[in-house]
């Protein structure tokens, strides 16, 4: 046969597949087979020939009817075009897992030393590839392993779990976020003896620096968890393997850990008692140990430590249960405070008889193993012989009722003068030393609820909507006591800080204090006149105000004009008695002849704020300012100064965590004279007396006033006793109508038997 190109070709060159008689012509299947090489004999040609399509040769069918024509059906239909078997063309073939891996630069080194060991342990794992059953052997011990093979396996799985506790320990990565208890703190407020008075915050923990931490707490608590701590790697491993076993039966399961492991469960985990929460607590306590110091995992181990009665960390626990700082703590004590990890729910002896037996057997348990490991002498051993019995209750307790007034005072200043922001202070770990005397200020809380009782019992409807306001403050500024109402929690605002109403005829002693500062003027462009408390005045009721001018007319076009209480006239009178006689009119005249606005400037200086201060006009002299009670009690505490003004303060010092937050605690700064604040305080003294000639020994240095207002809308009490000045107001307000002030209906009083009066005597320790 010849082909197109002159070249005869071999007879299977071609062939031609005819159909049976029922299949059509256009089934016919024609195979070519590629040319045959001209070297070589026709079985080596035969040999290396190949059929297209099934050899898997590099020739393509010349078109989409070849191919289809190529592929026959088991029906004896033709099968589907090759285009439409094309339309998901096949993706590259993905990398080899061990190509990846080689990529990775840090793991190839360890594949080739992998290998290399690998290709060296071959021939002996060949060897020893256990052959079952065992060739030589009869019964059973055809199917027993050899001591070689046994050997192997041992070596295998020894080194494949050293290979799997290496790559967790790599997987296994450190949290960046530590457990909400383990970084949020509380706020702990103290009274002025140093003695706790309330804590804000859902958590009571404080951070304690080791070395604030005496060494016989750490080693009573390392020698009841971990005596091994400074040579253990992190974790335990007849440790870990007891804790696995009391895992699937019963029992204690505390005493598996080391302090690490402790410290990771209470850091970063949480308390199931599951194998993968504690292998995990095993790979991080390894990782941990080689990034921090013995010292930082102690530390960090006892300030986040649960110890029971709400309390984490030592610091917290020593005030819980003995009611002092740790530092204070010996080893005794502390030994019962380690014995509170085991779990305080067991041991804290105040629960029961159970509770306190155990406690007393690990208290001695921990006591004779600090002296087995030389951290106690057998001769301080002898002198534990009694158990520290604890307090029956936590006395840092959360606030309420009087104590939540006394924390916003002292939060506030504590935030302002230490540059505290509010992030800050609420991230919690503050120790706010306040001035609050807790006797004066439970004397002055048990004078207003006798006070407020008998009004209730008197008049129960005027009653309920009476307020009570009251502070002590101390000649150097230190604010001793306040009363800011019935409950905090109820009535959200402080009566003692509030600025609510006037302070009536009780403001003139700033009147006379500044017509005795700076003088008198008759005539509008005169010089001064001097004023002593001899100057004298008209003291009659209605007597109309003048100025240089001639009389005072209000805007309405109606003479101004003073009156006094009870209507009472007293001819013309000196200021001094003026001032013991409680006589108004004389202070309104005086207001007008030293200017208002040096009254003004003199009760600022004082120690009132100037938005409390009223308008200047006439009846700014009879107290239509309206300042709280704690700045009235400044300000006649200024009078006691020798004339010099110290700003109100609640805190005298702040810590964080045992470190020292700098203070900026107020300055005394001369407001008037000394010797007009000694003439204020001498009238002063003889208004006590004259109203009360019973009300204080005779040899004691006790002034004070009362105060009315024009329609009956407040009535004060405000003096001083030994350096401290006490403000008591009492008035109406029903908030739930209106802030406006209410007629008073007697609830205050009268003059002979003053409500504020009383609950003032009652607060300094006086008679009444």
């Amino acid at each position: 046969m010849v082909s197109s190109e002159g070249r005869e070709e071999g007879p299977d060159a071609t062939m031609q597949l005819k159909a049976l008689g029922s299949f059509r012509p256009e089934e016919t299947v024609q195979l070519r087979v590629p040319p045959q090489p001209t070297a070589g004999t026709q079985n080596e040609r035969s040999e290396s020939s190949g059929i297209s399509g099934i050899s898997g040769t590099d020739e393509k069918v010349s078109s989409p009817e070849e191919a289809s024509a190529g592929r026959i059906r088991g029906d004896g239909k033709a099968g589907r075009s090759f285009r439409s078997g094309n339309r998901n063309p096949r993706k590259a073939p993905r990398p080899s897992l061990r190509s990846r891996l080689a990529a990775d630069p840090r793991l190839a080194s360890l594949l080739s030393v992998l290998a290399a060991q690998a290709a060296r342990l071959a021939p002996y794992a060949r060897r020893a590839k256990p052959e079952y059953p065992r060739p030589g052997r009869t019964g059973w011990r055809r199917w027993m392993p050899s001591w070689r093979q046994w050997l192997g396996g041992t070596a295998a799985g020894l080194g494949l779990s050293s290979f799997l506790l290496v790559v967790a320990y790599a997987a296994t990565d450190i949290p960046d976020d530590l457990n909400s208890h383990a970084t949020q703190q509380d706020n702990v407020y103290f009274w002025a003896d140093g003695t706790p008075m309330a804590r804000t915050g859902w958590v009571q923990r404080q951070e304690m620096p080791l070395r604030d931490i005496p060494e016989d707490v750490r080693w009573a608590v390392l020698a009841a968890e971990n005596e091994n701590f400074y040579n253990d790697p992190g974790i335990s491993p007849m440790g870990i393997t007891r804790a696995v076993l009391r895992t699937f039966g019963q029992g204690d399961t505390q005493g598996g850990s080391t302090i690490t492991q402790q410290y990771v469960k209470n850091a970063y985990l949480n308390q199931d008692q599951t194998l993968r929460r504690k292998f995990t607590e095993a790979m991080i306590a390894l990782k941990l140990d080689n990034r921090m110091s013995k010292e930082e995992i102690l530390e960090s181990y006892l300030n986040t430590s649960w110890f029971g009665r709400g309390t984490y960390g030592i610091q917290r626990a020593a005030q819980a249960y003995y009611g002092k700082d740790v530092s204070e703590l010996n080893a005794s004590e502390a030994a019962f405070l380690a014995s509170l990890l085991k779990g305080a729910g067991l041991y804290d002896p105040t629960l029961s008889g159970a509770n306190r037996d155990r406690a007393v057997e690990r208290w001695s348990w921990t006591l004779d193993r600090m002296v087995d490991i030389g951290r106690l002498s057998p001769a301080e051993r002898a002198t534990y012989k009694k158990f520290p019995q604890p307090l029956k209750s936590n006395p840092l307790y959360s606030t309420g009722e009087q104590s939540d007034y006394l924390v916003e005072l002292a939060s506030q200043y504590a935030k302002k003068s230490g540059e505290i922001s509010d992030k800050e202070f609420d991230l919690g770990g503050y120790q706010i030393y306040t001035t609050f005397d807790k006797e004066r200020e439970k004397r002055l809380t048990d004078g207003v609820t006798k006070a407020r009782k008998k009004a209730l019992k008197d008049d129960p409807k005027a009653a309920k909507s009476v307020h009570y306001g009251a502070a002590s403050v101390a000649a150097d500024g230190r604010i001793l006591a306040v009363h800011g109402g019935p409950d905090h929690r109820k009535q959200g605002y402080n009566e003692s800080n509030a600025t609510t109403v006037p302070a009536g005829t009780a403001f003139t002693p700033f009147v006379y204090a500044a017509g005795l500062q700076h003088g008198v003027r008759t005539t509008r462009d005169g010089e001064p006149t001097p004023v002593t408390g001899e100057s004298l005045y008209d003291g009659d009721d209605d007597v109309p105000v003048r100025t240089p001018e001639g009389p005072y007319w209000d805007r309405s076009g109606r003479k101004v004009a003073a009156s006094n209480d009870g209507d009472e006239s007293y001819g013309e009178i000196s200021l001094h008695r003026a001032m013991a006689l409680s006589a108004n009119t004389p202070f309104m005249q005086l207001g007008m002849d030293t200017g208002l606005d040096k009254v003004r400037a003199t009760a600022i200086a004082s120690g009132l704020l100037p938005s409390s201060i009223g308008a200047r006009v006439p009846a700014l002299s009879m107290g239509s300012s309206t300042p709280s009670a704690i700045r009235m009690a400044g300000g006649y505490a200024t009078f006691a100064a020798a004339g010099e003004h110290t700003e109100p303060y609640s805190v005298r010092r702040i810590t964080r965590n045992g470190a020292k937050i700098p203070l900026d605690l107020p300055e005394p700064r001369r407001a008037v004279r000394a010797e007009v604040a000694e003439e204020v305080t001498s009238a002063l003294t003889d208004c006590f007396r004259e109203a009360h000639p019973d009300g204080a020994p005779p040899d004691a240095k006790v002034a004070g006033k009362p105060g009315t207002t024009e329609k009956d809308t407040a009535a004060w009490y405000v003096g001083t006793y030994e350096s401290v000045s006490t403000a008591v107001v009492v008035y109406r307000i029903d908030l739930a109508e209106s802030l406006e002030p209410l007629p008073l209906k007697g609830i205050a009083g009268t003059a002979g038997d003053s409500v504020p009066y009383g609950i003032w005597s009652g607060a300094l320790g006086l008679s009444g």
